[in-house]
């Protein structure tokens, strides 16, 4: 019983903590309150996120002071087509005692921001991907865990492609989200350019430890989804799957595949964060569709007829909806 009226105590306090980490984000992030709260909800889900967005829109800044308002510990990692595995995961040395040691890569954080994954090659993505799923690495034999909680948010740059390795499906596939940052309205780009052009500078004050982050993770898992919010998020994902009973016409006619299993997984996952997000002790389908676009839309893979004909994966994703 009392364990029962100690999560009823953290679902409340997990709202206020969730309302106060928003404020002060928004110190510094002017608007992009969609890509705000899938970052943090991504975190609380035990997620990692791929943003894709043209450079100049705060991508790196967010993520920064994301980490600073969690108190976590943060690094950026620049990728290149020259970086190796070691450079991220770290190397053996050998020090004046002639003995081997360990030195850590930028890796070893509990917040990653890996700009530009899709200008390193295949064996450094593997890599990075290797550690995000199995939250250690291993160099020489040895296995070393990473810091918990460990949260990777990797950026893409839509508009040069040349000279790059895009991440296959498959990789992709272990993004809880795909988040579009997109360009500031008037208002918000006028708010921007008023805050960034004086000598004042926000403070982001840490609202939450590693150990509480840790806690609210585990109480997402805990808390109950009724079996019509779980039979929902499964045909949800069923219904991108071409060739299959119940795939709607749009999905037959312009996909090649859809999502797998990690995408009903993660629409529950999700969904439960959402709902502590505001408040409430349990997801309902609103949840689950609330959450559908960043999650659906790089598990779809679109036919030649959908590329000619200009149909968006997100149009899929909102039809089936």
């Amino acid at each position: 019983m009392s364990e029962t009226t100690n999560d009823v105590q953290s679902v409340e306090r997990f709202g206020e903590q969730y309302r106060r980490l928003k404020r002060e984000v928004n110190k510094v992030i002017i608007g992009q309150d969609a890509v705000v709260d899938h970052v943090l909800l991504g975190i609380f889900s035990r997620g990692h996120c791929l943003l894709v967005g043209v450079p100049g829109l705060a991508k790196t800044l967010l993520v920064n002071t994301v980490a600073k308002a969690l108190g976590l510990s943060f690094n950026r990692i620049q990728f290149t087509p020259d970086l190796m595995p070691s450079d991220i995961i770290g190397s053996e040395i050998l020090d004046q005692e002639r003995r081997f040691r360990f030195i850590k890569g930028p890796l070893f954080a509990n917040i990653i921001l890996a700009d530009e994954i899709n200008r390193t090659p295949p064996k450094t993505q593997a890599a990075l991907l290797e550690a995000m799923q199995e939250k250690s690495v291993t160099a020489a034999g040895q296995t070393h865990l990473l810091p918990e909680p460990f949260f990777v948010l990797a950026t893409q740059n839509p508009i040069e492609q040349e000279g790059t390795y895009p991440l296959p499906e498959a990789q992709l596939d272990r993004f809880m989200f795909d988040i579009r940052v997109d360009y500031p309205t008037y208002a918000e780009e006028l708010a921007v350019v008023k805050a960034t052009t004086s000598d004042t500078v926000a403070t982001v004050e840490p609202v939450l430890t590693a150990e509480e982050i840790l806690h609210f993770q585990g109480l997402v898992r805990r808390i109950p989804v009724a079996d019509n919010v779980l039979e929902y998020a499964v045909k949800l994902a069923g219904r991108t799957r071409p060739g299959l009973n119940g795939a709607p016409a749009i999905i037959n006619d312009h996909l090649s595949w859809g999502a797998g299993p990690r995408a009903s997984q993660y629409l529950v996952i999700g969904a439960k964060a959402h709902a502590l997000a505001n408040g409430r002790f349990s997801p309902d389908i609103a949840d689950v569709q609330a959450l559908a676009l960043p999650i659906l839309r790089h598990r779809l893979v679109r036919n030649y007829k959908a590329e000619a004909e200009g149909v968006t994966v997100d149009r899929i994703v909102q039809e089936i909806l």
